[in-house]
């Protein structure tokens, strides 16, 4: 659950920020009367629960700032001191009130957004730097806060769902997903095939023998990304679906 470097600039910060808004409100609409038991029960992740996820949303969003604050001025920041201050304060956080935390998330957001609308044109080419070292211009900064927003809020397992995701979603993070394992060849080859919309991503070189996984773009995402057993998915030839590397 790093920064997210698969999404390109396809999706323009501009866009993606008219994205996130919304996003952003209908995840804080779901954590309404979130209760104390709740933010404490499992979530999604192993070993992490909904007050781990929470406070990590809310980290995120400061990182971000951060990164945001760096392209604006130009004087280098940091999303987070290190990945073990990282990991620590999201342990630090994670057991916190379900108010605290739903309070933090909404804050840390809002700071998010407005560093966001002020951003000059000019400053999202600059370059900044990510704790895991990744160098991407600063117009990534905000389509990575919107996939952090859309793939967390299924990993709560509140209401949200992968079918909830917005329809471009899964589409867009297919396509740039099955590129980068192909590049990374980290993956067997397979056809993912879109039953619901015709799309086609292929992971690895595609020959006679590759497999061909089909269902609806969300649960093909679902699975590719861990958040999914796959079970709503079909294979042709019939056997298990394929080995998928840790992703996201």
């Amino acid at each position: 659950m790093g920064p997210f470097t698969i999404v390109g600039a396809v999706i323009s910060p501009e866009e993606a920020l008219r994205e996130l808004i919304p996003a952003t409100g209908r995840l804080l609409g779901d954590l309404e009367g979130l209760s104390d038991s709740e933010a404490a029960g499992p979530s999604l992740l192993p070993g992490w629960t909904r007050g781990h996820v929470l406070t990590h949303l809310a980290r995120n969003a400061e990182g971000g700032t951060r990164l945001l604050g760096w392209a604006r001025t130009g004087v280098p920041s940091y999303e987070y001191e290190s990945m073990a201050a990282r990991a620590a304060a999201i342990e630090a956080g994670a057991g916190r009130p379900a108010a605290t935390l739903i309070r933090d998330v909404r804050q840390t957001a809002g700071a998010f957004t407005e560093a966001a609308t002020e951003m000059p044109h000019e400053a999202w080419q600059r370059v900044v730097r990510y704790t895991g070292g990744q160098e991407p211009r600063a117009e990534m900064i905000v389509p990575s806060r919107l996939a952090e927003v859309l793939i967390h809020h299924v990993d709560l397992d509140l209401a949200y769902r992968p079918r909830d995701w917005p329809g471009w979603f899964p589409e867009f993070m297919l396509s740039r997903t099955a590129r980068t394992l192909t590049e990374g060849g980290t993956m067997a080859p397979v056809r993912l095939s879109a039953s619901d919309t015709g799309h086609v991503f292929a992971i690895g070189a595609a020959g006679p023998e590759t497999p061909v996984v089909s269902g609806p773009e969300c649960e093909l995402m679902a699975w590719l990304f861990g958040r999914s057993d796959g079970r709503r998915l079909s294979r042709v030839p019939g056997g298990p679906l394929p080995e998928v590397p840790p992703i996201y």
